[in-house]
């Protein structure tokens, strides 16, 4: 049997009870989620609007700190160089699993650094082009990137995020290609269709309302399986002869690995609480979200699934962060 020495038996009972009070403290003082998308796409949008509810339910305030850039490693390194005390935590996306297929040397393990607090939102995703753009149509769009291969342009938010994916997989079965241009965030994917500097976008239903309601963009067609709620009139790709396509957006809430389970669970119960709440809904429903706020062990089973679907289309449409 292995012994402990008494000096470090001492420590740990001295230190034991303070762990403990802190978990039953929890939380009393200010929390913060670092968001790795702009402000205004649809990460943010449901950051805002559900820790704007579990600020109430917690009693303390829930401050929204948005770090982008480096394909979300700033803010992932923002989390893991702060105390895993349980007051901070990442808002992150498919970069969680796309970033270890696409980047070299990373400063840490994806699996290993990050737990699972919860999913946050789905978003079905749109292709829309700017609102002189000769396609009124999916077919049509194909039919003049086929006629005008490699001119056509389409933002996504960001590099190998989930727009950028559902785009090549798009591409390789419609069989055209197109000009990606990658964006920071939603947000600025939307600013630019909206000023007529890309052709197209591929992003969020809550990103593209901005630039519709303007009257400057037109959406041919969503990702999700089936229509959003939101855009009754407008197919899916997979209903204009693309069968099983879906390929919607996510972002969930993570802590660092060493954030004590307890205080994971109760942020992860003030979430599910927050979504089922009728004055979120009635903020996020409009906007095509699917809020979500499952326990930690479901978010991490889910994640796991998404592994081996994300790693095929990232090898098989060759997508790069170049």
């Amino acid at each position: 049997m292995t012994r402990i020495p008494r000096r470090a038996a001492l420590g740990l009972a001295l230190a034991t009870p303070f762990v403990a009070r802190a978990q039953e403290n929890w939380p009393n003082r200010t929390i913060r989620w670092i968001v790795a998308f702009a402000a205004g796409g649809a990460a943010d949008t449901a950051a805002r609007a559900i820790g704007a509810r579990v600020q109430e339910i917690i009693g303390q305030s829930v401050v929204i700190d948005n770090r982008t850039g480096g394909n979300a490693l700033i803010a992932a390194n923002a989390l893991l160089q702060s105390p895993a005390d349980g007051y901070s935590f990442l808002v992150d996306a498919a970069n969680q699993i796309t970033n270890p297929l696409l980047m070299r040397d990373l400063p840490f393990d994806y699996r290993t650094a990050f737990a699972p607090v919860t999913q946050l939102a789905s978003f079905p995703q749109v292709i829309a082009v700017k609102q002189d753009f000769p396609a009124r149509t999916l077919a049509e769009f194909i039919a003049l990137a086929k006629a005008r291969p490699n001119t056509i342009s389409y933002g996504t938010p960001p590099a190998a995020g989930m727009g950028h994916l559902a785009g090549e997989l798009f591409q390789r079965l419609a069989g055209i290609r197109l000009v990606h241009a990658p964006y920071r965030g939603g947000a600025d994917a939307a600013r630019d269709i909206t000023a007529g500097v890309v052709d197209a976008v591929l992003i969020t239903t809550s990103s593209i309302r901005p630039p519709v309601q303007a009257g400057r963009a037109r959406i041919l067609a969503v990702t999700s399986a089936r229509r959003a709620a939101s855009l009754p009139d407008v197919p899916t790709i997979a209903e204009s002869g693309f069968p099983g396509y879906e390929m919607n957006d996510w972002n969930g809430l993570f802590a660092a690995a060493a954030v004590p389970a307890p205080i994971v669970h109760r942020l992860a119960a003030a979430v599910a609480e927050a979504c089922r709440d009728p004055v979120v809904r009635a903020r996020m429903d409009p906007l095509g979200a699917e809020l979500i706020g499952n326990p930690p062990e479901a978010f991490a089973a889910w994640l796991e699934a998404q592994r081996p679907v994300v790693t095929q289309v990232v090898r098989e449409a060759g997508i790069t962060l170049g």
